[in-house]
């Protein structure tokens, strides 16, 4: 049973250390996270599952990590400094900013009218700073809007050092930032977010095949990591959604408890990246073919996904409430490799009879899994706690541990318990994580 709203995961998620509110004890900074212990296993988790099937798993694809700040010329070839931006209207009695999409039955906390806007003008998104000891603008540069740009301007260093050729992709996840003027829903939508963006660059004649596979792909991988297919669906966009550059873009969305939200969006970006970059650079961004003696520029199919609001897709799908032994219980059913714990280790008892053999198991377990320890409060607390923070399974060390060698493991969405040998436990562990 998904999350009935959004509250129920975001409390989780402070009261168990996912993610709090950046600068809390200050009153917090709007739209801003802080990830916390188990917050930032789960995101590099969610970040580490997308390169092991878009990168590990291939060998069409390779992935690179660029500069954050970036120079002027390369937002004014993509076109970010003058086409980068939403409608922004302003209420002239409450004084609050929206975007034009979505003023309708805006409640103003000043009038009972409701808000009265201005006309809409152009809101640029692009985070700009300054390089250097003196303001200027030649100094002027900005936090970059998307990885994408990094991709397409080494797309020249990569061709010759990796020696790929079209079909091959160029992979990379990172920081992105953007002013928004509307940021909300928890981690959805915030200024400073992490993407996992691959730029596919194909043949001219190839790209709608490759952007019809990309989309079922993409698609797939949110199922196969444990999202209800009911919960997915893919949505086209109509001509004048379409980007400037965009021969058809698809969007994969979520069904959140606001209704479907975006988490990921395939587009046809054609030959206008490298195009635009080579005429700004006057570098020549384009491939020989020397099999067929051709020269083209490689069109590009372009799976954006946002690392965060994917984590909290798979968190809102997770959520589950149901009943253990007529007591009622939280659980995230996460996939194990999700999970920021694949295993728990509990010593029955602190006593140093068995905290030594406890410790060891967790040492060998955790030379392969992230491993919780957690030794404090009655066992039944403690098979409750690693519930509700998704762990997969966990291993009991108790005082017949030293006489049978053999633990108990507990899995968390049957919570059925089984005997196993502590000789076997890491091959048995491994055959029910699946890895």
């Amino acid at each position: 049973m998904p999350a009935k709203d959004l509250d129920q995961v975001v409390n989780l998620c402070k009261r168990r250390g996912f993610v709090y509110p950046s600068g809390e004890i200050y009153g917090g900074f709007r739209s801003s996270y802080d990830y916390g212990p188990l917050g930032s296993l789960m995101l590099r988790n969610v970040k580490e599952a997308w390169v092991r099937t878009m990168v590990q798993q291939r060998d069409d694809v390779v992935l690179i990590d660029a500069a954050i700040l970036g120079a002027p010329q390369v937002f004014e070839a993509s076109g970010h400094l003058s086409n980068f931006s939403d409608p922004l209207v302003d209420c002239t009695v409450c004084k609050r900013r929206f975007r034009q999409d979505q003023i309708e039955d805006r409640d103003c906390p000043q009038s009972k009218k409701g808000c009265e806007f201005t006309d809409a003008r152009a809101f640029n998104l692009m985070f700009k700073t300054h390089a250097g000891p003196v303001e200027g603008e030649g100094a002027t540069v900005y936090l970059r809007p998307e990885t994408a740009q990094g991709m397409f301007v080494n797309f020249a260093n990569v061709l010759q050092t990796s020696r790929k050729k079209p079909p091959f992709g160029i992979a990379q996840v990172g920081k992105s930032f953007r002013n928004e003027i509307t940021p909300g829903n928890f981690i959805f939508r915030t200024r400073e977010f992490e993407q996992m963006e691959l730029e596919f660059f194909v043949p001219p004649g190839e790209s709608a095949q490759w952007y019809d596979y990309w989309c079922k792909s993409r698609l797939q991988w949110y199922v196969d990591y444990g999202i209800p297919a009911e919960m997915l669906r893919i949505r086209e966009h109509a001509k004048d959604e379409l980007s400037h550059y965009s021969a058809g873009t698809s969007d994969i969305e979520f069904l959140f408890p606001w209704g479907w939200g975006e988490l990921e969006g395939i587009a046809q970006r054609t030959d206008y990246d490298l195009k635009q970059h080579a005429e700004h650079s006057r570098q020549k961004l384009e491939y020989f073919d020397q099999a067929t003696n051709e020269r083209y520029v490689p069109y590009v199919v372009e799976p954006a996904a946002g690392a965060n609001r994917t984590m909290a897709a798979f968190l809102l799908a997770a959520f589950d409430e149901d009943v253990v032994n007529d007591e009622p219980r939280t659980v995230l059913r996460l996939h194990p490799r999700l999970a920021p714990f694949q295993i728990a280790v509990l010593p029955l008892s602190k006593k140093d009879t068995l905290m030594p053999l406890a410790k060891q198991i967790h040492s060998i377990l955790g030379a392969r899994y992230m491993c919780d320890f957690d030794e404090t409060q009655a066992i039944g607390r403690r098979y409750r706690r690693q519930d509700e923070i998704g762990t997969p399974f966990c291993v009991t060390v108790d005082f017949d541990s030293l006489e049978d060698h053999s633990v108990t493991i507990r899995e968390r969405d049957s919570t059925a318990q089984n005997r196993v040998k502590i000789d076997s436990l890491l091959t048995e562990l491994s055959h029910r994580l699946g890895y």
